[in-house]
């Protein structure tokens, strides 16, 4: 077990198995030399007990929870990275991330709600490869109802 994994552990986080995509024209990221793409990371097919992962930011879900549903996509991105190149220490940086948040008409606290994705990589990997660009943005809805999903980039070392 690597640094970053034991880091997770600590923290009582683990990795879940990469979600499978139902069609084979995508996939949970692309590789391009030593930059990794990332499709959007959500809930679906989670279900965490005591959690609520699906509805709106300001009617159904709070701030808070929603930024632990944006934990949860963190840690979903990192196993997509896991399979993607065997070793998390071998991410090198986590370059952006780009959050939507299903939020009601007059909800306004994106970033916070993404906060939970941004800190999480931060706080594994440290200022110099954890601290990233990022777009935190609210939208009508997402896929399946969820809550909170993010895509980006990370830069692996070779």
């Amino acid at each position: 077990m690597g640094e970053i994994e034991a880091k997770l552990e600590k923290m009582g986080l683990s990795l879940f198995s990469p979600f499978k995509f139902p069609k084979p024209n995508r996939r949970g990221c692309t590789r391009i030399g030593s930059m990794i793409y990332l499709s959007g990371h959500g809930v679906l097919g989670l279900a965490i007990p005591g959690m609520r992962l699906h509805g709106k930011l300001g009617a159904d879900l709070t701030t808070e929870e929603g930024y632990a549903i944006a934990r949860v996509c963190a840690v979903k991105i990192l196993s997509t990275l896991k399979q993607e190149v065997g070793d998390l220490d071998r991410i090198a940086q986590i370059v952006r991330l780009f959050g939507m948040v299903n939020a009601a008409p007059d909800y306004h606290h994106m970033p916070a709600v993404i906060d939970g994705a941004s800190d999480l990589f931060y706080e594994l990997f440290g200022p110099e490869r954890g601290c990233h660009a990022r777009t935190a943005i609210g939208v009508a809805t997402l896929p399946h109802g969820s809550a909170v999903e993010i895509n980006g980039e990370s830069l692996v070392a070779d």
